[in-house]
């Protein structure tokens, strides 16, 4: 019998608390695979505190400092202790198989379109993040917008329309990605870790933005995003 998983995931004041797109996507994978496993809420500003007080590995910023993130999953069953949702992900696909999330060996071509994901989404992420901030305590908002300025220069205000431009216009790119394929998943009628990963950002974006702002996204592409998220709620049984 398969021993309780630990998932670490970032606290704020939602209802249910979960609202991070890294987090989300092991969260995904664990039950698309009927992984029995609970979560353990982290602060954001004391993320680097806890993740080193049980022996977590940093990861790497672009500049080669060292950074602590969640989500890292501790593993009882092999006493693996994991860190960044891509080797996660990576990890449970080897040491579970059942139900497969890089179906036809495509984790490296899924690895490549998880980098061109993120290049699509930050040039109009600020809205997000300005967002993001509203739903942290406030030591949390802090340490959110000092860590997040790094890569994405204050103010997050200053270009909010411009913003939701950019942001349209990396769905956009992503949707060209889905046409490709005849099926509603990105390897067309197959399930993969592909669409766990565009479902987590979509699921950020409904959790931390005002209704309107959603709904906005939601009208993206015939309606292509808040149909995805919902398939892959219902796929993954959460929904």
């Amino acid at each position: 019998m398969t021993q309780t998983l630990v998932l670490y995931d970032i606290l704020s004041n939602l209802p249910g608390n979960n609202w991070s797109p890294n987090p989300a996507k092991p969260r995904f994978v664990l039950n698309y695979k009927g992984l029995p496993f609970v979560t353990v809420w982290v602060e954001y500003s004391d993320i680097s505190i806890a993740m080193k007080a049980i022996g977590a590995k940093p990861n790497k910023r672009s500049d080669g400092t060292d950074v602590y993130t969640v989500p890292v999953l501790s593993d009882p069953n092999t006493g693996a202790l994991i860190s960044d949702s891509l080797e996660i992900a990576s990890y449970l696909e080897k040491t579970y198989p059942e139900k497969a999330i890089f179906p036809n060996n495509s984790e490296s071509a899924i690895r490549e379109f998880d980098s061109a994901h993120f290049r699509f989404i930050i040039p109009g992420v600020k809205p997000i993040f300005v967002r993001s901030t509203e739903i942290m305590s406030p030591a949390s908002a802090k340490f959110f917008i000092g860590v997040r300025s790094i890569d994405v220069p204050l103010p997050w205000h200053a270009t909010y329309g411009e913003d939701w431009t950019l942001l349209e216009k990396g769905y956009n790119s992503a949707y060209e990605w889905y046409q490709k394929t005849d099926g509603k998943w990105f390897m067309g009628d197959t399930f993969s870790y592909a669409d766990i990963i565009v479902a987590s950002c979509l699921l950020w974006f409904k959790r931390v933005l005002k209704e309107d702002e959603w709904v906005r996204i939601s009208s993206w592409n015939g309606g292509k995003w808040a149909q995805l998220l919902a398939d892959v709620e219902k796929e993954c049984k959460l929904a």
